[in-house]
């Protein structure tokens, strides 16, 4: 490693050359068991992004995130606006699952399950493996003119660049208003929607911007979970990680000579080859230690184990370890901290798992008319309310009525007996006339059933409001 004042990469990132101007990457293309394992993955992944929109469960779609009209489905669940508090505690699990795994694996996420990442390094990268070459002709073709062939190439991967880019947007798009609308929208054609067309033109623009000119910056500077690793990580943290006391020695680290005795001479085993700085997607050396731009992409893992097999030298050089592993021979432990995130994490699963099973598929809201005060006779009181009833199921329900559970009394609901139409809501006006004598204070909590077809799916809590002091008879 570098001495402490020679760190001039703690100053600077790859991507931007002295005079501030970007440093395109050209990455040499990764081969070994982890780039295999990171395509089995990410094909996996793909599979899910693509399809998760078109699956339906019970009629609900597997994921959906319309803030628009505040619905959302997690893995077929509906949220609705009432159901806030689920949806609170599902991104505070994910929120600390994030914490805890990257506490104990470091930013592993990063590359392997990130979307920004399988779709650059495992789509975006391979089409320009395919069109332009490898890292070396792409290099030369990115300096020389432009002349016919440059030309061919670059508009080549420009327009599958766009064609893709344009796919992700019609995906995205589902997420956020819902399969079914966005293929309908298709069926109809483009000119019918165009309003439409230019939102999902801008989205496309986006997704261009970000995989063909934008790539790896988005880790470096936009993503805040690349900051956040800062003071998550620590020395028992795993990560993807130069062993310099075994690469460097006494002496440092040397170039291979055919038949020198390098332990003698006090170097490492790493012969500075810098193929792990050639394959990296956000060209740092791995050599400098653990660097905000690392990924743990796992990428200069394989490079470098390949080197290692040809020069007879045992892996590992890079490898998945702590600091404290590398530097004091450590065992991996469960931190106190790594305990903590794994304790709160358990709680709100738990706490989620339950308010999951005690959710009901129907809710009911009733709520006084405000404004209104209560009517008397000689023998009742009456009270006006307007209720909501939330069907969050994919059937409608029909013949809702209201009756009293708690007291003796009637309720008559405006227009009769009810249909709440499937995921929808049905609104109206009810009123409720208790007898005085049923009463026992000026605000009364009373309880209300809500049937379908005579049997009670869900009930409702209110106040019942009446004089100061109940006169009865």
């Amino acid at each position: 490693m570098q001495a402490p004042g020679e760190e001039r990469f703690r100053d600077s990132i790859a991507t931007i050359n002295e005079k501030g101007q970007r440093n395109y990457i050209f990455p040499k293309q990764p081969a070994g068991r982890y780039y295999r394992y990171r395509n089995i993955l990410s094909y996996f992944l793909l599979a899910f992004l693509l399809l998760a929109p078109f699956v339906k469960i019970k009629g609900n779609q597997f994921l959906l995130f319309n803030i628009l009209e505040r619905k959302f489905h997690i893995f077929g669940f509906p949220f609705w606006p009432h159901d806030f508090h689920l949806l609170v505690i599902s991104l505070l699990v994910s929120i600390v699952f994030i914490i805890l795994f990257t506490v104990v694996f470091g930013r592993i996420f990063c590359g392997w399950i990130c979307p920004q990442t399988i779709f650059m390094e495992l789509v975006f990268r391979k089409v320009e493996y395919l069109i332009e070459g490898n890292s070396a002709r792409q290099k030369k073709l990115d300096n020389q003119a432009w002349n016919a062939e440059k030309i061919r190439k670059r508009v080549l991967k420009w327009f599958v660049f766009f064609l893709i880019s344009f796919l992700i947007a019609n995906v995205f798009l589902s997420y956020l208003m819902g399969s079914d609308e966005v293929i309908q929208y298709v069926l109809d054609g483009p000119w019918v929607h165009r309003v439409l067309l230019l939102k999902l033109l801008l989205f496309t623009a986006v997704f261009y911007f970000v995989f063909a000119w934008f790539r790896e910056q988005v880790c470096i500077i936009v993503c805040p979970y690349g900051r956040l690793q800062g003071v998550l990580l620590d020395d028992q943290s795993i990560n993807v990680a130069y062993d310099f006391v075994r690469g460097e020695g006494t002496q440092g680290r040397k170039k291979l000579r055919k038949g020198e005795d390098r332990s003698a001479a006090g170097h490492g085993d790493c012969i500075d080859c810098k193929q792990c700085v050639q394959v990296c997607p956000t060209g740092i050396d791995i050599r400098n230690g653990t660097q905000l731009e690392c990924i743990n992409c796992t990428a200069c893992i394989d490079a470098c184990d390949a080197i290692m097999d040809r020069t007879g030298y045992d892996r590992g050089l890079i490898r998945y370890a702590s600091e404290d592993s590398i530097e004091k021979g450590e065992p991996f432990r469960f931190t106190p901290r790594m305990i903590a995130y794994t304790s709160i994490l358990t709680i709100l699963l738990i706490v989620l798992t339950t308010l999951l099973f005690l959710r009901n598929d129907i809710e009911a809201v009733v709520l006084r008319l405000p404004g209104q005060t209560f009517q008397t006779t000689d023998t009742t009181i009456k009270n006006v309310y307007t209720f909501k009833l939330i069907n969050k199921t994919t059937e409608p329900i029909e013949a809702v009525r209201m009756d009293l559970i708690s007291h003796k009394g009637t309720v008559s609901v405006v227009g009769g007996t009810l249909s709440v139409p499937k995921q929808g809501l049905k609104e109206g006006t009810v009123f409720i006339e208790i007898d005085k004598k049923d009463l026992h204070s000026s605000k009364e909590k009373i309880q209300i059933g809500i049937y379908a077809k005579d049997a009670l799916i869900e009930t409702a809590t209110t106040n019942f409001t009446g004089p100061y002091q109940i006169h009865r008879p």
